[in-house]
């Protein structure tokens, strides 16, 4: 008996396998923009099935690209130096210690991504914004000057195209230098929306740590599995999108606007989230399209 459940398992793995074809087939070529964030990026079971996840993505004939922040982290830094984070309309007070701060994380967060995808049998090479002028950025225009905090002003792709050529994942973090030489820290999920404009990719994933967008942020049950453009500002005025959802359905709504078909707003927290979106019918979280 125990030899027919087996069998009956490895049938149930084939019939997952066939489900997944029709979108391998349907992928196969394809820039995937990843914005890796949230509780992903800090439990060390949800990072290492986060990296496979990619190095997956890879084998089968995609283009993943991975683009991150890191504000947890570099909080806890600013922590062990003595600097207190200040946050202004949920921005970062960036100040030049600070910016030397978050540019010196960000890097580190870039080399263990970039490690573990490699660990795991891919090649992965970890850039910034700065490399190559792919993030032309300026001041971010606030009320209240928070220093050095960017918008991205242009995106130049063509260092991700070469590395996407030569069969490596780029990682690459989120800050931008302006036309002076001034780097500025800017937000991942902002980076991330203007990335995939730029490559006309076929899907934005963002990872976060909620299911996606709810009707009522405490009943999973009100997800809304997906929505139009054309629905945004109605659930704004609701509440519905609001607080820290704001710059990741901005930043799908960029993608969009750049040629991107499709964006997609995933709990990180659950395991292998990024092939449960990609390879299966009915997906995990929140899409938004045109």
């Amino acid at each position: 008996m125990e030899g027919i459940s087996d069998l009956q398992e490895n049938i149930k793995k084939a019939d997952v396998l066939i489900e997944a074809l029709k979108y391998i087939k349907g992928f196969y070529g394809k820039t995937i923009v990843v914005k890796y964030g949230g509780n992903a990026m800090v439990d060390d079971i949800l990072k290492e099935k986060v990296i496979l996840d990619i190095v997956l993505m890879k084998y089968v004939g995609m283009n993943p690209v991975v683009i991150h922040g890191g504000g947890p982290k570099i909080s806890q830094m600013m922590d062990r130096v003595g600097k207190k984070a200040e946050f202004v309309q949920g921005l970062r007070v960036t100040d030049a210690d600070t910016m030397e701060l978050a540019e010196m994380v960000l890097g580190k967060i870039s080399k263990d991504i970039v490690a573990l995808i490699n660990q795991h049998g891919a090649k992965a090479v970890g850039i910034s914004g700065k490399d190559a002028g792919l993030i032309k950025a300026e001041k971010c225009r606030t009320d209240i000057d928070i220093g050095f905090v960017g918008d991205v002003v242009e995106i130049d792709p063509r260092i991700i195209n070469v590395l996407d050529r030569e069969g490596f994942i780029p990682v690459i973090s989120s800050i931008g230098i302006c036309e002076k030489g001034q780097t500025y820290n800017i937000n991942a999920d902002s980076v991330a929306g203007e990335i995939a404009g730029a490559l006309k990719a076929e899907k934005l994933i963002l990872l976060t740590d909620v299911r996606g967008i709810m009707k009522d942020k405490k009943d999973e049950k009100t997800l809304v599995s997906s929505l139009k453009i054309s629905d945004i500002d109605q659930l704004k005025e609701d509440g519905i999108i609001s607080g820290g959802m704001l710059p990741k359905v901005e930043a799908c709504v960029t993608a969009l606007k750049g040629g991107v078909k499709k964006t997609h707003i995933v709990d990180g927290r659950i395991s292998h989230s990024l092939l449960l979106e990609i390879f299966t019918d009915s997906g995990i979280g929140t899409q938004i399209i045109h």
